[in-house]
């Protein structure tokens, strides 16, 4: 009866001498530095920011009436009459090609910004000796406190206007 219970305990004698085996000290790194960059407000201090906005507010002031009407005609439910069904498909079918073309020139307008934004978060964090950047907004529910000379945001601004 020994060998028994001996045989069922070898495979956690294993295991937990493989753990402790890969506890033992292996070749130190040099600690990386990580900082923090608030991205939306780069973005909204870019130099062609304003473009977007402007886009975008045109593209809301197009879409929201007929997003409106939209609204009012489903809000009939199942009383809506043949004729309204039909204008509201063709409402539908309207806003979805506006959105799709406003959407398409957004991202013409946005996707450079957003590459030098990249470029100037890499040299910023180049510059200042950093292993790993992390966005403020989506950082503050991971971390629980960084210290504010962590914060590249003042550098990438600089740097983007450098160009």
């Amino acid at each position: 009866m020994p060998n028994l219970k001996l045989s069922l305990a070898m495979p956690a004698l294993l295991v937990g001498g493989f753990a402790l085996g890969s506890l033992t000290p292996h070749a130190q790194t040099a600690p990386q530095k990580i900082a923090f960059v608030n991205v939306a407000e780069v973005l909204k201090a870019h130099p062609d920011n304003a473009a977007v906005v402007a886009l975008q507010k045109k593209a809301d002031d197009e879409l929201k009436p007929l997003d409106t009407q939209i609204k009012a005609l489903q809000a009939q439910g199942s009383a809506i009459k043949p004729a309204d069904k039909d204008k509201l498909a063709q409402l539908i079918t309207t806003i979805q090609a506006k959105a799709k073309e406003y959407d398409g020139q957004i991202s013409a307008k946005v996707n450079p910004i957003t590459a030098q934004v990249d470029t100037a978060v890499s040299a910023a964090a180049k510059a200042n000796g950093v292993a790993v950047v992390m966005d403020a907004a989506t950082a503050n529910g991971l971390v629980v406190y960084a210290d504010p000379s962590t914060d590249l945001t003042d550098a990438v601004k600089a740097a983007l206007a450098k160009k």
